[in-house]
Protein backbone atom coordinates (compact mmCIF):
# COMPACT_ATOMS: atom_id res chain seq x y z
CA UNK A 1 0.00 0.00 0.00
CA UNK A 2 1.60 2.89 -1.18
CA UNK A 3 1.65 6.31 1.22
CA UNK A 4 -1.23 8.30 -0.37
CA UNK A 5 -3.58 5.48 0.56
CA UNK A 6 -2.22 5.01 3.94
CA UNK A 7 -2.52 8.73 4.40
CA UNK A 8 -6.32 8.10 3.22
CA UNK A 9 -7.02 5.36 5.49
CA UNK A 10 -5.24 7.40 8.30
CA UNK A 11 -7.45 10.18 8.31
CA UNK A 12 -10.20 8.41 7.46
CA UNK A 13 -11.01 10.27 4.18
CA UNK A 14 -13.43 7.50 3.10
CA UNK A 15 -15.64 7.71 5.77
CA UNK A 16 -17.27 10.88 5.54
CA UNK A 17 -19.58 10.78 8.91
CA UNK A 18 -16.86 11.69 10.75
CA UNK A 19 -15.93 15.31 9.00
CA UNK A 20 -19.77 15.28 8.08
CA UNK A 21 -20.94 15.09 11.64
CA UNK A 22 -18.24 17.80 13.08
CA UNK A 23 -19.80 19.74 10.08
CA UNK A 24 -23.05 19.69 10.33
CA UNK A 25 -23.29 21.64 13.74
CA UNK A 26 -20.81 24.75 11.99
CA UNK A 27 -23.91 24.67 9.20
CA UNK A 28 -26.34 24.73 12.07
CA UNK A 29 -25.14 27.48 14.09
CA UNK A 30 -24.63 29.72 10.80
CA UNK A 31 -28.04 29.19 9.43
CA UNK A 32 -29.74 30.24 12.63
CA UNK A 33 -27.38 33.30 12.67
CA UNK A 34 -27.35 34.50 9.24
CA UNK A 35 -29.53 37.27 7.51
CA UNK A 36 -30.90 35.30 4.30
CA UNK A 37 -32.26 39.16 3.52
CA UNK A 38 -28.46 40.03 2.78
CA UNK A 39 -25.56 38.60 0.18
CA UNK A 40 -26.39 34.80 0.32
CA UNK A 41 -22.65 35.01 -0.70
CA UNK A 42 -21.12 35.19 2.13
CA UNK A 43 -23.24 32.17 3.79
CA UNK A 44 -22.08 29.87 0.95
CA UNK A 45 -18.73 31.31 1.42
CA UNK A 46 -18.60 30.27 5.34
CA UNK A 47 -20.15 27.07 4.72
CA UNK A 48 -17.39 25.82 2.31
CA UNK A 49 -14.78 27.83 5.05
CA UNK A 50 -16.54 25.32 7.67
CA UNK A 51 -16.35 22.54 5.38
CA UNK A 52 -12.72 22.39 5.21
CA UNK A 53 -12.05 23.12 8.66
CA UNK A 54 -13.88 20.10 9.36
CA UNK A 55 -12.35 17.87 6.89
CA UNK A 56 -8.81 19.07 8.30
CA UNK A 57 -9.67 18.97 12.07
CA UNK A 58 -11.08 15.99 11.62
CA UNK A 59 -8.43 14.22 9.81
CA UNK A 60 -5.61 15.51 12.50
CA UNK A 61 -8.30 14.52 15.21
CA UNK A 62 -7.80 10.61 13.62
CA UNK A 63 -4.27 10.86 13.39
CA UNK A 64 -3.45 11.81 16.86
CA UNK A 65 -6.29 9.29 18.28
CA UNK A 66 -4.62 6.51 16.66
CA UNK A 67 -1.26 7.88 18.17
CA UNK A 68 -2.74 7.77 21.71
CA UNK A 69 -4.77 5.23 21.02
CA UNK A 70 -2.21 2.66 19.26
CA UNK A 71 -1.10 0.03 21.97
CA UNK A 72 -4.78 0.07 22.59
CA UNK A 73 -5.82 -0.30 18.97
CA UNK A 74 -3.76 -3.24 18.45
CA UNK A 75 -5.79 -5.24 20.61
CA UNK A 76 -9.11 -4.87 19.30
CA UNK A 77 -10.22 -6.57 16.37
CA UNK A 78 -11.75 -3.66 14.37
CA UNK A 79 -8.89 -1.02 14.90
CA UNK A 80 -5.70 -3.51 14.75
CA UNK A 81 -4.99 -2.68 11.13
CA UNK A 82 -4.90 0.58 11.42
CA UNK A 83 -1.67 2.31 10.01
CA UNK A 84 0.03 3.54 13.20
CA UNK A 85 -1.39 0.39 15.15
CA UNK A 86 -0.02 -2.14 12.62
CA UNK A 87 3.25 0.18 12.14
CA UNK A 88 2.67 1.20 8.47
CA UNK A 89 2.70 4.49 9.17
CA UNK A 90 5.34 5.71 12.05
CA UNK A 91 4.54 8.18 14.85
CA UNK A 92 6.85 10.85 13.32
CA UNK A 93 5.41 11.00 9.99
CA UNK A 94 2.05 11.10 12.13
CA UNK A 95 2.66 13.59 13.56
CA UNK A 96 3.65 15.32 10.70
CA UNK A 97 0.82 14.88 8.96
CA UNK A 98 -1.26 16.38 11.73
CA UNK A 99 0.53 19.49 11.94
CA UNK A 100 0.24 20.24 8.46
CA UNK A 101 -3.43 19.24 8.57
CA UNK A 102 -3.54 21.64 11.78
CA UNK A 103 -1.84 24.63 9.92
CA UNK A 104 -4.37 24.08 6.80
CA UNK A 105 -6.96 24.51 9.24
CA UNK A 106 -5.35 27.97 10.66
CA UNK A 107 -5.44 29.30 7.16
CA UNK A 108 -9.23 28.83 6.89
CA UNK A 109 -9.90 29.83 10.47
CA UNK A 110 -8.46 33.36 10.11
CA UNK A 111 -10.91 34.45 7.45
CA UNK A 112 -13.28 34.49 10.06
CA UNK A 113 -13.87 37.76 12.89
CA UNK A 114 -11.33 37.77 15.91
CA UNK A 115 -13.94 36.58 18.40
CA UNK A 116 -14.09 33.57 16.26
CA UNK A 117 -10.80 32.76 15.83
CA UNK A 118 -10.18 33.45 19.81
CA UNK A 119 -12.64 31.41 20.88
CA UNK A 120 -11.93 28.40 17.90
CA UNK A 121 -8.63 28.22 19.28
CA UNK A 122 -9.50 27.83 22.87
CA UNK A 123 -11.26 25.00 21.79
CA UNK A 124 -8.18 23.34 20.02
CA UNK A 125 -6.87 21.37 23.85
CA UNK A 126 -11.08 20.02 23.65
CA UNK A 127 -10.10 17.90 20.21
CA UNK A 128 -6.96 16.69 20.94
CA UNK A 129 -7.30 15.17 24.62
CA UNK A 130 -10.37 13.46 23.85
CA UNK A 131 -9.12 9.80 23.31
CA UNK A 132 -7.40 10.34 26.55
CA UNK A 133 -11.15 10.40 28.37
CA UNK A 134 -12.21 6.45 27.58
CA UNK A 135 -8.82 5.68 29.75
CA UNK A 136 -10.29 7.93 32.83
CA UNK A 137 -14.03 8.31 32.44
CA UNK A 138 -17.13 6.17 31.80
CA UNK A 139 -18.12 9.68 30.11
CA UNK A 140 -15.63 9.98 26.96
CA UNK A 141 -19.10 10.23 24.53
CA UNK A 142 -20.10 13.34 27.02
CA UNK A 143 -16.23 15.31 26.17
CA UNK A 144 -16.68 14.31 22.70
CA UNK A 145 -19.89 15.85 22.28
CA UNK A 146 -18.55 19.09 24.01
CA UNK A 147 -15.93 18.94 21.31
CA UNK A 148 -17.82 18.13 18.33
CA UNK A 149 -20.65 20.43 18.31
CA UNK A 150 -18.12 23.56 19.16
CA UNK A 151 -18.67 24.70 15.48
CA UNK A 152 -22.04 25.10 16.83
CA UNK A 153 -21.21 28.30 18.10
CA UNK A 154 -18.72 29.16 15.84
CA UNK A 155 -21.15 29.28 13.19
CA UNK A 156 -23.04 32.14 15.53
CA UNK A 157 -19.91 33.97 16.25
CA UNK A 158 -18.87 33.94 12.82
CA UNK A 159 -22.03 36.33 11.84
CA UNK A 160 -22.53 38.18 15.32
CA UNK A 161 -19.25 38.44 16.94
CA UNK A 162 -20.79 37.06 20.19
CA UNK A 163 -22.29 34.43 21.79
CA UNK A 164 -26.56 34.35 23.46
CA UNK A 165 -29.15 32.24 24.79
CA UNK A 166 -29.88 30.99 21.54
CA UNK A 167 -26.52 29.01 20.12
CA UNK A 168 -26.04 27.87 23.88
CA UNK A 169 -29.35 25.93 24.17
CA UNK A 170 -28.68 24.43 20.49
CA UNK A 171 -24.96 23.82 21.84
CA UNK A 172 -25.54 21.86 24.66
CA UNK A 173 -28.89 20.28 23.04
CA UNK A 174 -26.35 18.96 20.53
CA UNK A 175 -23.61 17.78 22.91
CA UNK A 176 -26.54 15.07 23.85
CA UNK A 177 -26.94 13.88 20.16
CA UNK A 178 -23.55 13.30 20.14
CA UNK A 179 -23.66 11.93 23.34
CA UNK A 180 -26.60 9.57 22.19
CA UNK A 181 -24.99 8.11 18.53
CA UNK A 182 -21.26 7.59 19.49
CA UNK A 183 -23.10 5.65 22.40
CA UNK A 184 -24.60 3.85 19.77
CA UNK A 185 -20.92 3.74 18.02
CA UNK A 186 -19.54 2.43 20.95
CA UNK A 187 -21.21 -0.96 21.23
CA UNK A 188 -19.39 -2.21 18.32
CA UNK A 189 -16.17 -2.29 20.64
CA UNK A 190 -17.87 -3.14 24.49
CA UNK A 191 -16.90 -6.59 24.32
CA UNK A 192 -12.67 -5.67 23.84
CA UNK A 193 -13.32 -2.39 25.25
CA UNK A 194 -14.18 -3.97 28.94
CA UNK A 195 -11.28 -6.74 28.08
CA UNK A 196 -8.59 -3.88 27.68
CA UNK A 197 -9.72 -1.68 30.69
CA UNK A 198 -11.42 0.97 28.43
CA UNK A 199 -14.55 2.60 29.53
CA UNK A 200 -17.04 4.26 27.88
CA UNK A 201 -20.99 4.83 27.99
CA UNK A 202 -21.47 2.29 26.24
CA UNK A 203 -20.14 0.12 28.68
CA UNK A 204 -21.86 2.22 31.91
CA UNK A 205 -25.07 2.12 30.03
CA UNK A 206 -25.31 -1.56 28.54
CA UNK A 207 -28.16 -3.09 30.73
CA UNK A 208 -30.53 0.26 30.14
CA UNK A 209 -29.06 1.22 26.51
CA UNK A 210 -32.45 2.10 25.15
CA UNK A 211 -33.50 4.29 28.51
CA UNK A 212 -30.20 6.33 27.85
CA UNK A 213 -30.49 6.10 24.68
CA UNK A 214 -34.25 7.57 24.82
CA UNK A 215 -33.30 10.63 27.19
CA UNK A 216 -30.05 12.12 25.55
CA UNK A 217 -32.05 12.02 22.06
CA UNK A 218 -35.34 13.54 24.44
CA UNK A 219 -33.03 16.47 25.39
CA UNK A 220 -31.70 17.45 21.98
CA UNK A 221 -35.07 17.08 20.33
CA UNK A 222 -36.26 19.66 23.01
CA UNK A 223 -33.60 21.67 22.31
CA UNK A 224 -34.74 21.74 18.74
CA UNK A 225 -38.61 22.53 20.13
CA UNK A 226 -37.32 25.70 21.75
CA UNK A 227 -34.85 27.14 19.20
CA UNK A 228 -37.84 27.04 16.62
CA UNK A 229 -39.84 28.96 19.85
CA UNK A 230 -37.48 31.57 20.11
CA UNK A 231 -36.09 32.00 16.51
CA UNK A 232 -39.63 32.44 16.08
CA UNK A 233 -39.41 29.61 12.94
CA UNK A 234 -42.20 29.01 11.22
CA UNK A 235 -44.56 26.00 10.41
CA UNK A 236 -42.07 24.06 7.80
CA UNK A 237 -39.57 24.08 10.77
CA UNK A 238 -42.11 22.37 12.93
CA UNK A 239 -42.75 19.61 10.34
CA UNK A 240 -39.11 18.71 9.39
CA UNK A 241 -39.23 18.04 13.21
CA UNK A 242 -41.60 15.29 12.72
CA UNK A 243 -39.11 13.54 10.68
CA UNK A 244 -36.19 14.10 13.10
CA UNK A 245 -38.59 12.51 15.96
CA UNK A 246 -39.05 9.24 13.75
CA UNK A 247 -35.97 9.22 12.62
CA UNK A 248 -34.05 9.48 16.40
CA UNK A 249 -36.78 7.64 18.38
CA UNK A 250 -38.44 4.67 15.97
CA UNK A 251 -35.44 4.31 13.71
CA UNK A 252 -32.36 4.92 15.61
CA UNK A 253 -33.61 3.65 18.92
CA UNK A 254 -36.61 1.50 18.41
CA UNK A 255 -34.97 -0.81 15.37
CA UNK A 256 -31.47 -0.70 17.27
CA UNK A 257 -29.81 -4.19 18.04
CA UNK A 258 -26.90 -3.69 20.30
CA UNK A 259 -25.65 -7.13 19.78
CA UNK A 260 -25.46 -6.29 16.15
CA UNK A 261 -22.13 -4.16 15.29
CA UNK A 262 -23.36 -3.50 11.38
CA UNK A 263 -26.53 -2.54 13.28
CA UNK A 264 -24.77 -0.55 15.19
CA UNK A 265 -22.60 1.84 12.93
CA UNK A 266 -25.94 1.94 10.57
CA UNK A 267 -27.60 3.50 13.21
CA UNK A 268 -24.59 5.91 14.06
CA UNK A 269 -23.68 6.38 10.02
CA UNK A 270 -27.38 7.11 9.78
CA UNK A 271 -26.81 10.75 11.99
CA UNK A 272 -25.53 12.25 8.87
CA UNK A 273 -28.82 12.13 7.03
CA UNK A 274 -30.32 13.94 10.01
CA UNK A 275 -27.83 16.84 10.42
CA UNK A 276 -29.17 17.33 6.49
CA UNK A 277 -32.98 17.12 7.43
CA UNK A 278 -32.72 19.35 10.59
CA UNK A 279 -30.22 21.93 8.62
CA UNK A 280 -33.41 21.86 5.91
CA UNK A 281 -35.26 22.36 8.53
CA UNK A 282 -34.09 25.71 9.62
CA UNK A 283 -33.36 26.95 6.03
CA UNK A 284 -37.46 26.34 5.39
CA UNK A 285 -38.33 27.87 9.02
CA UNK A 286 -37.01 31.09 8.51
CA UNK A 287 -38.52 31.80 4.57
Amino acid sequence: MNQFNLFIELTRLKKPIGYMLLFWPCAWGLTIAYDFSDNLNIYFYYLILFFLGSLFMRSAGCIINDILDRKFDKKVLRTKNRPIASGKISIILGLSYAIILCLLAFLVLINFNYFTIFIALGSMPLAFTYPLMKRFTYWPQLFLGVTFNYGLILGWSSIFSEISLIPIVFYIGAIFWTLGYDTIYGFQDVKDDEIIGLKSTSIKFKKIPYLFLTLCYSIFFLSLIIIGLLMKLNNFFYFFLLIIFFHLFLYQIKKLNIEDAKDCLQKFKSNNFLGIIILTGILCGKF
